[in-house]
C-alpha cells in the first residue's frame, strides 16, 4: 500500500490531530513516549489515534447498534488502507504514512476491531480461556504493533510481548470491576466466581465480600506472573524501546500492588497508582534503573 494520493499539507493535518487527540489523553502509554527517539514519537501517536477512536466507539456509543456500525465503517477504512486506496480525512492519512513506512501488518488492526465489537455482543466470560482469547486481540496486537515499529518482531518477541499487553488487560479488568459492572459488562470469568463462590448479586455490594477478595488476589497473581514472563523482552529490543517497554510493565505490576494495598475491596475504591509512584516509575525508567 502506499500513501503517495495524500498531500503533504493533508498528512500534516492529519499527524496534528493525531498529535492532539493522543496527548489529550492522560495514559502510561503517553507517559512513556516520553522516553522515545522524537523520531519514533509520530507513529506512536498515529498508531495510539486508531486504538483510542476504536476504544471509545465501543465504550462511548449510545448503544450496542451504534457501536458495532461505526466500528464497521472503521474496519472499512483500515481495509481501504491495505487495498492502497486513498484515505479518509483525520487520523487516517497520518496511520497510512506509517503503516507504509513500517510496513506493518493488516492483522493486529482487523483483531483489535474484532474486540471491540465483540464487546458488543458478549457482556461476560464464562472461562479464563475464554477471556484469554478475548486479550489475544483486545491487547496483543497493539504490542506486535510496536514490535514491528521497532523492527524487532520475533516469534520469541512476539510470545514475550502477548504476556505482558495480557498482564496489562488483565491489570486493568482488575482494578475496574466495579466500573465495568456498572455498564453491564463482568470480566471476571464464570467458571472461577463458580470456583471462589462469587455470586452476581455481590457485585452490586458496596464493599467487596470475602470470597470477591479471595478471588481478586489469585487472579493478580496470575496477572503477575505473565508481567514475569514477558518481562524478557528487554533483553530482544533495541535500547531505544527498552525503557518504555519497563515502564509499561512496571506500570502494570505497581496497579496489581495498588489493588493488593487496598486488600482487594474494588467495590469500594478504584485502586490507582499515585502521582508519586507514577513520577517514580518515569524516573527510573528514564535512568535506565527499572
Amino acid at each position: 500500500m502506499s500513501s503517495g494520493t495524500t498531500s503533504p499539507i493533508e498528512l500534516k493535518q492529519s499527524e496534528q490531530f493525531c498529535r492532539r487527540l493522543a496527548t489529550g489523553h492522560y495514559e502510561n502509554f503517553l507517559v512513556a513516549s516520553i522516553l522515545l527517539p522524537r523520531r519514533m514519537r509520530q507513529p506512536f501517536y498515529n498508531i495510539y489515534a486508531f486504538c483510542r477512536t476504536a476504544d471509545d466507539l465501543a465504550d462511548e456509543s449510545a448503544s450496542d447498534t451504534i457501536a458495532l456500525h461505526e466500528l464497521d465503517a472503521l474496519q472499512q477504512q483500515i481495509d481501504r488502507l491495505f487495498r492502497g486506496q486513498s484515505p479518509a480525512e483525520g487520523l487516517f492519512p497520518a496511520l497510512a504514512d506509517t503503516i507504509a513506512r513500517f510496513q506493518l501488518d493488516k492483522q493486529p488492526f482487523d483483531d483489535l476491531l474484532s474486540a471491540f465489537r465483540q464487546d458488543q455482543r458478549i457482556k461476560q466470560y464464562e472461562s479464563m480461556p475464554q477471556l484469554l482469547d478475548y486479550c489475544s486481540r483486545s491487547a496483543n496486537p497493539v504490542g506486535r504493533l510496536v514490535l514491528q515499529l521497532a523492527d524487532a518482531l520475533t516469534p520469541t518477541t512476539a510470545a514475550f510481548s502477548d504476556q505482558i499487553c495480557t498482564g496489562l488487560q488483565l491489570a486493568n479488568f482488575w482494578q475496574d470491576v466495579s466500573r465495568d459492572h456498572a455498564i453491564g459488562r463482568v470480566y471476571l470469568p464464570g467458571d472461577l466466581r463458580r470456583r471462589f463462590g462469587v455470586t452476581p448479586t455481590m457485585l452490586s455490594q458496596p464493599s467487596s465480600p470475602p470470597a470477591l477478595r479471595e478471588m481478586l488476589a489469585f487472579l493478580c497473581d496470575q496477572a503477575e506472573d505473565c508481567f514475569r514472563q514477558g518481562l524478557p523482552l528487554a533483553d530482544h529490543v533495541p535500547r531505544w524501546l527498552r525503557n518504555d517497554l519497563l515502564l509499561f510493565a512496571h506500570g502494570g505490576l505497581a496497579t496489581l500492588q495498588a489493588i493488593r494495598d487496598i486488600d482487594f475491596d474494588v467495590l469500594r475504591v478504584r485502586p490507582t497508582v499515585g502521582k508519586f509512584k507514577q513520577g517514580l516509575l518515569v524516573g527510573r525508567a528514564f535512568l535506565g534503573t527499572l
